[in-house]
């Protein structure tokens, strides 16, 4: 968040925060106090709020704020969501950044939710790493407001052997799931990304927790899934679709026999929900 706002407000000669405007300096003073309130414009899913408030925070230690909704609520246009009191300068300082915050944070759950509505309980609705660069906290956490499901956080907490592991490693599926498994230990999770059933077998018979078909039809899904299921046996296994899926044909793939179906949309192409921060001198 300190990044965050020193993108508009900068730093003195000495490395220390601003945290002020010329705009606002020059034209208010100082002590001015002033309110505002946190307004939804449209419906969607409320996310970070916490961040926007952490924002005013920051700029003005001073400052009130009043939280009159919570994340993971449902919102509608003139919902009111949050009243700050607090120093006129601190509140245009924080504004555009808090908006951001928080407008990114609800497109994004407002977008899983659709998802998660589309899939009807039938499949989980994950998200990916496909996130904005220093932002993948937060939009985890806003995946997680709209219903949905992390899938790993990064490089370190799951394997996932991918088609560029394969050629680059110059083994077959199995052999890299084997030695994988050898190396990371039974309660370490490992998924295998499968483009066939040819390969979705063949990540079965390797023993991977999560088989990630990518790509295939619902089609093909709903044919592959018995299979897998019967190659694993008693062995617990979590089938997941990935790749081409749109809410267009989310409903199928989720009927498809598939437990879990990744989308990166959720966090790359999810639009900003429209909400406004309303200012007001006080007396």
């Amino acid at each position: 968040m300190l990044r965050a706002l020193e993108e508009d407000c900068g730093r003195r000669p000495d490395g220390s925060y601003v945290f002020g405007d010329v705009t606002s300096d020059g034209a208010i003073p100082a002590d001015r106090p002033a309110r505002a309130k946190l307004v939804a414009k449209a419906h969607g899913v409320l996310a970070g709020l916490d961040v926007f408030a952490r924002v005013f925070e920051l700029c003005d230690p001073s400052a009130k704020l009043e939280r009159l909704a919570r994340d993971g609520q449902r919102i509608a246009p003139k919902d009111e969501l949050l009243r700050i009191h607090g120093r006129a300068r601190a509140l245009l300082v924080g504004e555009r950044t808090a908006l951001n915050f928080v407008q990114r944070m609800c497109g994004t759950a407002t977008l899983t939710a659709e998802y998660v509505a589309l899939a009807g309980g039938r499949a989980r609705i994950l998200d990916t790493r496909k996130t904005t660069p220093g932002l993948r906290l937060l939009e985890k956490y806003a995946v997680r407001c709209g219903g949905g499901e992390n899938h790993r956080f990064g490089l370190y907490d799951e394997a996932m052997v991918k088609n560029n592991h394969l050629d680059l490693a110059g083994k077959d599926l199995t052999h890299v799931l084997r030695e994988l498994r050898a190396k990371l230990g039974d309660d370490f999770v490992i998924t295998a990304e499968a483009r066939d059933e040819a390969e979705a077998l063949a990540a079965v018979a390797g023993g991977a927790d999560i088989v990630l078909l990518d790509n295939l039809t619902a089609e093909r899904m709903r044919a592959l899934c018995p299979r897998m299921r019967a190659a694993a046996g008693a062995r617990k296994l979590e089938i997941e679709a990935s790749g081409g899926i749109t809410l267009a044909n989310l409903a199928l793939v989720a009927q498809s026999g598939v437990d879990r179906i990744s989308i990166g949309a959720l966090t790359h192409s999810a639009p900003a929900l429209d909400l406004s921060l309303y200012l007001e001198p006080m007396p």
